[in-house]
């Protein structure tokens, strides 16, 4: 019996494994495929960075917080949700800011900074209710309407700029495969990682919740690790926290915003005590960096990976 209990938590560990990394690999193929496809049937670039770039980027955490809700289990795609904003602030800026200096100085986020707190608050308040109904997800979808409406009036003031993922030789057989790759990659990379989160947290008598919080959250946040790590080497501090910023209105507003129309999303008791309010918090945390210009210095980096440190201490335990 020891050995084909140990033998099931390898096997869920292993799905989790792998979810991930389809889940990776499926969401940049995904990008790829459709920029290039959008680029040569003629779409401005400007609105397939807004629209492709900014959907496909997040592909991994829709697709794990849908299955997760069509699964029953509403603990995983929430903490997926919140664990991702909470690890996108002081764990994908803490490491970035550990290796070299990001300089909020020379960054205008200031706009998009305010949008996301009002995203944060809207969520909570939604939250507060006990469960998040279609109803809840129509308001979220709302929301990002405005944000993109928004962003596509900011956009349009400013130049053209390339969009990632962009090969103007790519041949069409590139583009069919890299759109195929991610279509059938990212939903059995969901499965996999909903059905392996699910079996650990069993295994180890740990809720849903935590799981999603922690092992599920960290996992999808890798891309936006990456991401924020090169713009802020190349000293591109817009990139770094836009990125950031960016990524946590779009889980809150669109994310949740979907996965509420699929099924209702249970809200548990924890979040509407601790992990929400952690989140703003934490996101409170960049007001001296992009209101006073304040850089995110290694003391900066230390401090905040210390921070998601203690966060996860107190969820784990």
């Amino acid at each position: 019996m020891p050995l084909r209990w140990e033998g099931t938590r390898l096997m869920a560990w292993l799905m989790v494994l792998v979810g991930l990394v389809i889940l990776l690999f499926a969401g940049d193929a995904l990008v790829k495929g459709a920029v290039n496809l959008s680029l040569r049937l003629g779409v401005p670039a400007l609105i397939v960075s807004l629209t492709i770039v900014a959907f496909g980027t997040s592909a991994p955490e829709l697709l794990v917080s849908i299955q997760a809700v069509m699964d029953n289990a509403s603990g995983i795609a929430l903490g997926n949700v919140v664990g991702s904003n909470t690890a996108n602030i002081l764990l994908v800026l803490g490491i970035p800011a550990l290796i070299t200096t990001i300089h909020a100085s020379r960054s205008e986020t200031r706009n998009s900074f305010v949008q996301m707190i009002g995203a944060s608050l809207l969520f909570i308040a939604l939250c507060a209710f006990g469960t998040l109904t279609w109803i809840s997800g129509l308001v979220l979808l709302v929301g990002l309407a405005l944000m993109l409406a928004h962003a596509g009036r900011s956009a349009a003031r400013q130049r053209e700029s390339d969009v990632e993922g962009a090969d103007p030789d790519m041949p069409w057989p590139w583009i069919m495969a890299f759109l195929v790759g991610g279509l059938v990659g990212l939903p059995l990379g969901a499965h996999l990682l909903v059905e392996g989160a699910v079996s650990i947290a069993r295994a180890y008598g740990v809720s849903e919740t935590v799981i999603g919080l922690t092992l599920v959250a960290i996992g999808t946040s890798l891309p936006e690790l990456a991401t924020t790590v090169m713009a802020a080497r190349r000293q591109q501090a817009d990139v770094a926290l836009g990125n950031v910023i960016g990524s946590n209105m779009f889980n809150l507003l669109g994310i949740m915003g979907i996965a509420s129309l699929v099924g209702p999303v249970q809200v548990d008791p924890m979040f509407l005590t601790r992990d929400l309010w952690i989140m703003l918090a934490a996101s409170l945390l960049l007001v001296p960096a992009v209101f006073f210009g304040r850089d995110l210095t290694k003391a900066w980096g230390v401090g905040l990976s210390a921070l998601y440190l203690v966060y996860l201490m107190a969820v784990l335990g």
